[in-house]
């Protein structure tokens, strides 16, 4: 068995790539610049260069691989873009992998994408188009849905964590009562692989979340009251928001898109199955352990 990787370099990546590395697992990671997948090659993951948007670089990269474990996504960006990389780049993905006969295929998707959404957000459509093309392509697969992924030096938590830490008044946009499940990034890991040969798990979805379910303000105060902070939550009406973001989206650092602000004003990101639970037995971090480690 090798497995081929893709996004290894980004925020839950190196997470999967040290968990299957740790099984003894053979890895080869796709990576545009050699330099940013050092920490991978150092846990012996085999380094391929090349981009998912370039189907010759794919399918050479490809070559002897067996499993794939596709986790390339955009969080911002235009329409065109989200689909170039997401939707385009895993038909490229894709049409290697049958080429190759591969045995199974897993992808990280979101919490959240389904027929309903898919026209909100461009980050949604994709999402749904991928999982569509996955369930259509051949080989085996596996699909998760992860709520937010939380973990130190990437995604959201440091940034909530420094904002409470810094501001005596934290922002909340909207009302602050749609519920998430945010889930460890190792967990996340666990679960990809878990599922690589793993035969319960084939040809299914699963929304995978941590066992803490909170609102956007429960998630504020929880984090105030592991730092031993007292802070006073503000509300940010949603329309001003939107606002906001679309004068800033595009700039550096800009906090929010309006794309991002719209998902925000959704409904709950909250696990609706406990078939991943069921499957995995999995021990799942703690919401409050969770933002220590990350502090």
């Amino acid at each position: 068995m090798k497995i081929f990787v893709t996004g290894g370099t980004g925020f839950v990546g190196p997470k999967i790539v040290h968990a299957l590395r740790a099984q003894d697992r053979e890895v080869r990671a796709l990576v545009r610049s050699p330099a940013r997948g050092a920490q991978l090659a150092s846990w012996g993951a085999e380094l391929a260069p090349g981009d998912v948007t370039d189907p010759a670089s794919v399918r050479t990269a490809m070559e002897g691989c067996t499993h794939v474990v596709h986790l390339v996504a955009l969080l911002r960006g235009r329409a065109q873009d989200f689909h170039r990389v997401m939707t385009e780049g895993f038909r490229n993905v894709l049409a290697a992998a049958n080429e190759q006969r591969a045995e199974r295929v897993i992808l990280m998707s979101a919490l959240g994408t389904n027929d309903a959404t898919k026209d909100l957000v461009p980050y949604y459509r994709a999402k749904w188009q991928m999982e569509q093309d996955l369930q259509a392509a051949g080989p085996e697969y596996v699909i998760f849905r992860p709520s937010f992924v939380f973990g130190p030096g990437g995604g959201a938590l440091p940034t909530f964590v420094r904002q409470v830490r810094v501001s005596p008044v934290v922002t909340v946009i909207g009302p602050g009562l749609q519920r998430s499940q945010p889930i460890w990034v190792e967990d996340v890991a666990a679960h990809f692989a878990r599922a690589i040969d793993d035969a319960q798990t084939a040809n299914r979805t699963f929304e995978i979340g941590g066992p803490d379910v909170v609102t956007w303000n429960e998630l504020y105060q929880r984090i105030a009251r592991v730092l031993g902070k007292r802070r006073r939550l503000v509300h940010v009406p949603i329309g001003v928001a939107r606002a906001g973001a679309r004068l800033t989206q595009r700039l550096p650092g800009a906090p929010l898109s309006v794309d991002q602000v719209t998902m925000l004003q959704g409904g709950d990101n909250v696990v609706g199955s406990p078939d991943a639970v069921d499957t995995f037995q999995i021990p799942l971090l703690p919401l409050d352990e969770q933002i220590r480690r990350s502090a």
